[in-house]
């Protein structure tokens, strides 16, 4: 039989490399602006068109490349990172495998211009689909810029499943985000069609992380410090109020490097318990410095997963360096039986100087003048109270009862008998009797309500019945009408991120058609004049950023998808929760929207709302 095994082209195995390593649009982003950080750039500036598809441009002042690395760095495992097998435990840059430039190549036209400071004149190099295209001199700037344009053009597959501009130019952001948020003194610029989105000038920790996430965020913020030997603790964490739903802004760099874990977030967690509601989220800005030979990070080419040498340490460490933080800034309470609050010194009086208290006294006051005339009221007040009446006792309501009764038993017989009729008239058409037959409904452990029906009976889920009404509410007044606003006394003032706030002013329309009423819509901050009916002032905040968390992870291309989106998220923020109790009227009302729905038989997730038990099927439960 002859051999079968031969070795891939190169081009073949680069765009085999593309598939792990170049995802979205984002990926690319990431890869252009680590190579900057690796370069020694202080300046990078990144440029996008249609969120990355058409253009994707990272221009930096490092220090550029000469001819040869130029040409070689577009070679698969071509790289100036690392010499040995051993430099893998001793990683000091952002990238260290050498694919990245190889895979972007291949499947995207790239232009790169790079100079070094030295040399009088600098490369220009265009590629297309791992094709040399031309290799020239240019007189350019010190530097590299990196262009890629018409991301996928080669494999029309990839591209077709690309989201919208909206979500794949949110995952650029996230990623902007984290490489500016990891090097504050770095200098970085961001341009999305012509427009400047991002303008972070170089700065400690804090003031880069106000920059982006808006200036509201400067007083969420709680300082962490802990040094030890295993690993060294900065950043901030942010005060429980402040906590959301939704897990958007929770961050931690390793050794200056972004990275998602499970486990220590279990441990940022684990400080908070006690102090965050259910479902709550801290949000966090960790920077944990660590010994490069303790942790592995040639586990996946994005480099966001990490393995460390002691992890349990590291755990307990950051855990107790949160606790501290929040106690030593009197954000968690703090039990100290032996001291009396009451003790303490108010804020106000802890800088005024002592000073002997002054007494004033009245001079001419004397206890004795008109001794007699408080007795004379004391026996007037005294008098009146003997000369008023007693209250009636509660026999007093009885009066009278048994006069009527003698009379009514000498009424004639006809009388009588018609004052019979009556009384068993009445009885059967009781008022309160009908009352009780009419209410049919039970709820069971604050989260099931039954209601008897001819066959039998049917039990609803309150939370998802609820949802599927709110949900066709909605969706009625975005598609069909304008919902009724309730306008505010006081104008409710939020605050968002910049990438949070682009997505409200692309939402707008269809929140208005819900019943908001946007009086201001600012660089980080909305405005809200009115709230939709069933909303209160309380909830507003938590269920616009309920459904920004939704629609961030994928916006629709049309609008009615989009529409659809926005009423399932409101609908699930809005819906009575299970543990609720429910009055007897709002129990049938809910029983009633839910048979008004359209399709009431599953929620906006298609869950069933309820399920029918027939008494055939109690019967045979019995007969066991």
């Amino acid at each position: 039989m002859s051999s079968i095994i031969q070795l891939l082209p190169d081009h073949v195995a680069n765009q085999i490399a593309a598939g792990e390593v170049v995802q979205r649009p984002a990926s690319v982003v990431k890869e252009l602006l680590e190579n900057a950080v690796d370069a020694g750039a202080n300046d990078i500036k990144l440029i996008l068109k249609d969120a990355g598809k058409s253009l994707v441009q990272v221009i930096d002042n490092g220090k550029g490349m000469s001819v040869t690395d130029a040409r070689l760095c577009f070679e698969r495992h071509a790289t100036s990172k690392i010499r040995q097998a051993e430099d893998l435990f001793s990683l000091h840059t952002k990238g260290f495998r050498g694919e990245a430039l190889a895979s972007i190549a291949a499947i995207a036209h790239v232009e790169m211009k790079t100079k070094q400071d030295q040399e009088e004149l600098g490369t220009h190099i265009v590629i297309e689909g791992s094709k040399f295209v031309s290799q020239e001199m240019a007189v350019l700037p010190k530097g590299t810029s990196f262009a890629v344009k018409n991301l996928f053009f080669n494999i029309p597959a990839r591209r077709n499943f690309l989201k919208s501009d909206i979500v794949e130019y949110r995952h650029i952001v996230d990623e902007f985000q984290r490489v500016a948020l990891a090097h504050p003194q770095i200098y970085f610029t961001f341009y999305h069609n012509g427009s400047e989105m991002f303008n972070l000038q170089a700065s400690s920790f804090r003031h880069r992380i106000v920059s982006i996430f808006s200036g509201k965020t400067n007083e969420k913020l709680v300082p962490v410090d802990e040094e030890t030997e295993i690993v060294n603790v900065q950043g901030f964490v942010c005060k429980p109020e402040f906590a959301k739903k939704s897990r958007g802004e929770q961050f931690f760099f390793v050794n200056d490097r972004f990275i998602k874990s499970g486990y220590l977030h279990h441990a940022v967690m684990a400080a908070y318990d006690g102090l965050l509601k259910d479902g709550s989220q801290p949000s966090y800005f960790l920077y944990l410095q660590v010994p490069p030979n303790s942790i592995d990070i040639n586990i996946h080419p994005t480099k966001t997963e990490i393995k460390f040498d002691d992890e349990s340490a590291l755990y307990a460490i950051l855990r107790a360096s949160i606790k501290h933080s929040l106690g030593q800034f009197n954000v968690a309470p703090v039990l100290d039986f032996e001291r009396d609050s009451n003790l303490d010194t108010p804020y106000h009086y802890k800088d005024v100087a002592v000073s002997t208290p002054t007494i004033q006294v009245d001079g001419n006051f004397n206890p004795f003048a008109e001794e007699d005339k408080p007795n004379k009221h004391y026996s007037n007040s005294s008098s009146n109270y003997r000369k008023s009446e007693p209250t009636p006792s509660w026999e007093s309501l009885y009066v009278g009862l048994k006069q009527d009764t003698q009379e009514l038993e000498t009424v004639s017989f006809e009388n009588e008998v018609v004052f019979e009729n009556d009384t068993v008239t009445s009885s059967l058409f009781d008022g309160e009797e009908v009352e009780q037959a009419v209410h049919k409904t039970h709820q069971i452990h604050k989260k099931y309500i039954v209601n008897p029906i001819k066959s039998g009976m049917i039990i609803v889920d309150q939370q998802r019945a609820h949802q599927r009404i709110l949900y066709e509410q909605f969706l009625t007044n975005i598609t069909v009408n304008l919902a009724s606003s309730q306008q505010l006394l006081f104008p409710l003032h939020l605050y968002f991120s910049v990438g949070e706030m682009q997505l409200i002013t692309e939402l707008k329309p269809s929140l208005t058609n819900t019943g908001f009423v946007f009086e201001e819509i600012n660089a980080d901050n909305v405005v809200i004049s009115g709230l939709p009916v069933n909303v209160s002032e309380s909830e507003a905040s938590i269920v616009l950023e309920q459904l920004l968390s939704d629609l961030q992870d994928g916006i629709p291309e049309s609008s009615f998808s989009q529409n659809d989106t926005i009423a399932k998220s409101m609908a699930r923020s809005l819906a009575v929760k299970t543990g609720t109790y429910l009055t007897q009227k709002e129990q049938e009302n809910l029983v009633n929207g839910l048979f008004a729905c359209k399709d009431p038989n599953v929620s906006p997730f298609h869950k069933p709302t309820f399920i029918t038990m027939r008494v055939e099927d109690l019967d045979k439960k019995f007969a066991l």
